[in-house]
């Protein structure tokens, strides 16, 4: 089958189009005929070789996918041959079959495109984990969310909308300030360009955020350690920047306020139940139009590279999607 694979990690030589054996699913797996991939930073980081897991080579990326069911292991007993699923993987979603357990994937309802619900597992899925399970985000709490343009940045922004909570989101260009406005930010902070902490101590009366969702480490995380409120909750999220910060541990002593660790993926694959509740509660939410996930544009599979160069690049907004079937 046509995939585009990573055949060493290094970026970008190490990527390109070529054929690999189809998958075989495995008894409590599903496998799919791919009509769309989402493309995350995850993809990039992986196929870069900066990510803690690296797949046995050649290998297609792609964390999440959509199409309809080709196979099923003999376990399995939720999905048949020619339903409309949505699923997610390590990897495996750039290609034109892909394999995924049986609880990581979901239906599609009628009425959900495929490309919409192939972007809403990860992207929802850890915003779920983070504000639902972790943060318990109240209505009428203030969080700061940054990196919250990229597409696990603007879910959280959809979500934390839905909640009710009051929504301080960080860029860090101001091209980007319509679309987190558009989806629920009462204030916007350009963390490259003003200044962070006055920001956030005019926008919070001196008192700090509630929440803090950090996709980005380094710098902007050390200052967000001093402008959290009392009883606050502190969440690295990710390190885009490269740089994975430390933390004096006398802030969150003195102002009582909590470094809440997130790991959306541990989660699902350690409690499948729980999972399963959280995806199907996402689809339901897709359906009813109660969040809006979205699509900076569409690209076929041979350019999975350059989608993966423009999230490298902080060129998207939301999602990238690569249509395969």
């Amino acid at each position: 089958m046509r995939a585009m694979l990573c055949n060493e990690f290094s970026w970008p030589d190490g990527l390109a189009m070529g054929e690999i054996a189809p998958p075989v699913p495995e008894d409590d797996e599903v496998l799919i005929d791919v009509e769309v991939a989402s493309v995350s930073f995850m993809d990039y980081l992986m196929a870069s070789g900066g990510y803690q897991m690296r797949p046995e080579l050649p290998y297609a990326p792609g964390t999440d996918a959509a199409g309809v069911v080709r196979a099923v292991g003999k376990d399995v007993t939720l999905f048949t041959p020619g339903d409309r699923v949505t699923c997610f993987n390590w990897y495996g979603g750039f290609a034109e079959q892909m394999v995924a357990k049986e609880w990581k994937c979901v239906h599609l309802p009628d009425g959900v495109e495929a490309a919409a619900a192939a972007t809403v597992l990860h992207n929802y899925g850890t915003a779920y984990y983070a504000l639902l399970v972790r943060d318990q985000l109240k209505p009428g709490e203030t969080i700061f969310i940054t990196g919250a343009a990229g597409g696990v940045g603007l879910a959280t922004v959809d979500l934390a909308r839905k909640l009710g909570g009051r929504i301080i989101a960080g860029v860090g260009s101001d091209d980007k300030a319509a679309i987190v406005e558009k989806y629920g930010a009462t204030a916007v902070v350009n963390y490259n360009t003003e200044d962070l902490p006055a920001r956030i101590k005019a926008l919070t009366d001196g008192k700090g955020v509630d929440v803090c969702f950090d996709n980005i480490g380094g710098e902007v995380f050390q200052k967000m350690t001093r402008l959290m409120n009392w009883a606050g909750r502190l969440m690295p999220v990710g390190f885009t920047s490269g740089d994975i910060p430390e933390v004096p541990m006398n802030l969150p002593l003195v102002k009582n306020y909590s470094i809440v660790g997130l790991f959306s993926g541990a989660w699902f694959e350690k409690f499948h139940d729980e999972g399963r509740i959280a995806n199907d509660t996402i689809m339901g939410w897709l359906a009813a139009g109660e969040i809006n996930p979205y699509i900076d544009r569409t690209l076929p599979l041979e350019q999975a590279g350059e989608a993966l160069q423009l999230i490298a690049d902080r060129k998207t907004q939301g999602r990238v999607v690569l249509q395969i079937g």
